[in-house]
């Protein structure tokens, strides 16, 4: 405990500091314009967030106040990423998920998983694992991690040897389990996107960028004889990281789980009307997010449904469709948003205006000149565009990523006259993995939201799954890559 109040007690001061440095030691054309001042602004948010020197939602408002005070972003531009669509989605999401929670319809789900998957610790993860990562190749990743979060949930509170423990009160087995569990769910959500060209929405955006700068589609089918063994081989990587290196649970069947879990759901009883309702919404909002595509082209004939307004829709219901109208009752109240992950909502807005502040800088731009203008096309080409993608990854949207960064590469590619896809599909995907950070990806702060990850873990596991990542990446843009689309 003295170790970890010292740990926050240096970083509470070590933030500001390194802003100051950065922004004195910096010159002012240094990049661009305020780009100094943003790189100072990144290094006093990154510092508080892995010491937690303060609550990591309170570091996420550094750039609201900061930017428009150095004159890098004004006011209204600051603010707007803090209600960024995507906010919203998660909103609407957290509110099914408290509808699932208050009702314990997660727990019937839950139970009725374990029964399948067995109850050792290794096996439920990689349950988990192969559930959230073949969701998410057809739906988007935020979706996929928001429906699985209460499920796991529950499976951690089911399996708890003390039902009222907090986090950081259990036992080593118990917490590394919930770790793993939790970490599995976020990764899988992100890594399953990666098989198909409609599972992560960076692979739309190079599908799009492609057609519009050199005419030419992308085929689903070429795209998954990559994606799907790249996808495949991350995610068992990443389970075997996670239960063997990491976060060893060494949870084995306990005897007597099986009759324990018989009990429970006897005790449950038959599924109520609350559940049912909560299940019908549930399942209508998961039916849209799957299959939101078909309904813009075939029946909207324009794109009307989107992940957003599903989940804010999903959300709604749960306030408004009545148990008992004689009673005035409903599903939620807005009581029971006191239970509601608000500080998520502004981490990621604190990440998303950050990355304003990078993209607004041309910092990222630069990066992608400077290894244009160093390189000839060679292994380490491709190697040193995956690293620096990564490392992007990890304080900026994905999707804006690849916005920025894959018109850069199209120019390498073009400069070097060769195939723009080998270079370009190795960098999307590689903007898909960020795994140091809850604000790289969604499914990391929504795992993140959980109370279970500590802030230090997040980042221990992240700085190897990068490595992996980025190894498994290169592999394949030198074989799979090159057979399928040289």
């Amino acid at each position: 405990m003295n170790l970890l109040r010292s740990g926050q007690q240096i970083g509470f001061f070590l933030g500001p500091l390194l802003f100051v440095i950065l922004w004195v030691a910096l010159p002012d054309t240094f990049v661009s314009a305020g780009a100094n001042k943003v790189l100072a602004v990144a290094a006093w948010m990154v510092t508080w967030w892995v010491a937690e020197a303060v609550p990591i939602p309170v570091t996420s408002f550094l750039p609201l106040v900061l930017f428009p005070l150095l004159g890098v972003l004004k006011m209204r531009e600051a603010a707007a990423p803090y209600a960024n669509p995507i906010i919203f989605l998660f909103l609407g999401g957290f509110m099914i998920a408290l509808a699932l929670e208050k009702h314990r319809l997660h727990e019937r789900i839950a139970l009725n998983l374990i029964r399948i998957t067995g109850t050792s610790g290794n096996g439920i993860i990689l349950g988990f694992m192969i559930a959230t990562g073949f969701i998410s190749m057809w739906i988007s990743n935020t979706a996929t991690a928001m429906m699985m979060l209460p499920i796991a949930l529950s499976v951690i509170n089911l399996l708890k040897s003390n039902e009222g423990a907090m986090p950081h009160e259990l036992p080593k087995q118990e917490r590394n389990f919930a770790m793993g569990l939790l970490l599995m769910v976020g990764y899988a959500a992100t890594l399953g996107g990666l098989a198909t060209i409609i599972g992560t929405p960076p692979n739309v955006v190079f599908a799009g960028l492609l057609d519009e700068f050199y005419h030419q589609k992308l085929d689903f089918g070429k795209w998954m004889l990559v994606g799907v063994p790249v996808a495949a081989l991350l995610l068992l990587s990443t389970h075997l990281i996670i239960t063997r290196i990491l976060f060893p649970n060494n949870l084995s069947k306990v005897e007597g789980t099986d009759s324990l879990i018989k009990t429970k759901l006897r005790e449950m009883g038959k599924i109520s009307k609350e559940e049912k309702l909560v299940m019908i919404i549930f399942s209508l909002t998961s039916f849209f997010w799957i299959f939101q595509q078909a309904w813009n082209t075939y029946i909207f004939k324009q794109d009307i449904l989107n992940d957003t307004n599903i989940a804010m829709t999903g959300g709604l219901l749960m306030f408004v469709v009545p148990v008992s109208i004689r009673k005035a009752q409903f599903l939620l109240t807005w009581k029971d948003t006191d239970h509601l992950q608000w500080g998520i909502l502004f981490l990621f807005g604190g990440g998303l205006c950050l990355a304003e502040g990078l993209e607004r800088t041309g910092i990222i731009q630069t990066v992608g000149t400077w290894i244009a203008a160093q390189s000839s096309f060679n292994i380490w080409l491709i190697l040193a565009l995956i690293v620096a993608t990564v490392l992007l990854s990890e304080f900026m949207s994905n999707v804006a990523l690849v916005q920025i960064f894959v018109p850069v590469v199209f120019g390498i590619a073009d400069g070097m006259h060769i195939n723009p896809i080998l270079l370009a599909m190795p960098v999307t995907m590689a903007a898909s993995i960020g795994f140091m950070f809850p604000i790289a990806t969604p499914p990391n702060a929504i795992v993140f939201s959980s109370g279970y990850i500590r802030m230090k873990d997040m980042v221990k596991a992240g700085i190897l799954l990068d490595l992996v990542s980025i190894i498994i990446c290169f592999l394949a843009s030198l074989t799979l890559v090159k057979w399928v689309y040289g």
